[in-house]
């Protein structure tokens, strides 16, 4: 079993907890840039768009983890990035400013819809964030002269600096503002932003008690997290290579939520977990309906049911359920369980993890 002792305050605000740590991220970083030279061109991009989610994840896991402000509709986000860049590509705009003007307009856009937030919370506000979504989503049908409408709204691969980018260089691209998300959220969640978003989850009146100005916190958060989305927007009008406006729907946001939910509430480390299960799902179950297709009248119709619309999106929400019900901590909380169970083995207590039922003075006063 190995002990951490602290010696230092400094030592709760850095970026790995120790040189052990550092290695091990080390090790996973070089295994991530070699990964493209050992596996199929196809799922080097696949592998890119487990980033991009990955960047969602991160965007979602700021306001729903650390601040406690539930969306419903941050696939509006994405798709106001997505559309922002791919119409100003077509305009002409370089890349370099063509990203950087569609994340400007997704901030102004979450500091506008995060006005709400600051005299709703709970259902309240993931209802009128999900307003939100449907309005934006009829913008996106009805605004043809930008968007193009159904008929969708092309955007190639990036050329950055007149450097036409391949798959490869994408799944790179993708990677290196993966890592940027995580390393300034990472910072923003160390200094008194994030401490002061974290104190807003747990408590409210706990929190303004101390000084912390809601309106203010809960701005910026709303702010960054659909900043983050709509740089992830610009990635995926990428990946899909023609935008269209049914592909921002409520079950892309319920996605989202699932991504950080079964991932692990609360964790960077869960929108990683979480993204590689959402994205890498749908295929698991296009493979298993066509294995089982092959297994007589009984697989047969089990594969028929498996490819009727909206029962992906039911499986969805079973697993989402089962997470809540039997792993509130998700899959990163799962690892943390089955790391600690084998360096305490065999002193390992069963209680080790229990939630018990607390309550903070503040929050009787509601």
């Amino acid at each position: 079993m190995r002990f951490l002792f602290k010696t230092s305050y400094q030592q709760d605000i850095r970026l790995f907890r120790d040189w052990t740590d550092a290695a091990w991220y080390g090790l996973l970083a070089a295994i991530v840039l070699l990964l493209p030279a050992v596996i199929h061109p196809y799922y080097v991009l696949e592998t890119g768009l487990v980033f991009i989610y990955a960047i969602c994840g991160v965007s979602l896991m700021v306001l729903v983890g650390f601040t406690g402000l539930v969306s419903l509709g941050h696939a509006a986000f994405l798709g106001i990035g997505a559309y922002a860049h791919g119409y100003m590509l077509s305009q002409g705009f370089p890349w370099v400013a063509s990203a950087a003007l569609a994340v400007l307009i997704t901030t102004a856009c979450g500091l506008v819809v995060g006005l709400p937030a600051l005299r709703m919370t709970g259902i309240y506000l993931a209802i009128a964030t999900l307003a939100f979504a449907v309005i934006i989503q009829e913008v996106f049908n009805r605004w043809t002269s930008v968007t193009k409408g159904f008929d969708g709204l092309p955007v190639d691969m990036p050329v950055i600096f007149w450097v036409p980018f391949g798959k490869i260089d994408f799944y790179y691209l993708c990677l290196f503002f993966l890592v940027l998300a995580l390393w300034l959220t990472r910072n923003l969640l160390r200094a008194p932003t994030g401490r002061a978003w974290i104190a807003i989850r747990d408590s409210e009146i706990a929190a303004q008690s101390m000084g912390v100005n809601l309106a203010i916190y809960k701005s910026i958060a709303f702010a960054y997290s659909a900043g983050l989305m709509g740089l992830a927007g610009v990635l995926f009008a990428h990946y899909v290579s023609r935008i269209a406006p049914d592909t921002f729907d409520i079950l892309l946001s319920i996605q989202f939520l699932l991504l950080v939910i079964v991932g692990g509430l609360g964790s960077l480390h869960g929108a990683i977990f979480g993204a590689i299960f959402v994205v890498l799902l749908p295929p698991f179950i296009k493979i298993l309906r066509d294995e089982i297709q092959v297994a007589g009248a009984v697989g047969r119709t089990i594969s028929d049911f498996l490819g009727k619309p909206g029962v992906e999106a039911g499986i969805f929400g079973l697993i989402l359920v089962l997470v809540i019900l039997l792993e509130p901590l998700g899959m990163y909380g799962r690892w943390l369980k089955t790391r600690v169970f084998f360096s305490a083995f065999p002193m390992y207590k069963r209680a080790t993890f229990r939630r018990q039922k607390t309550y903070m003075r503040s929050e009787r006063l509601r």
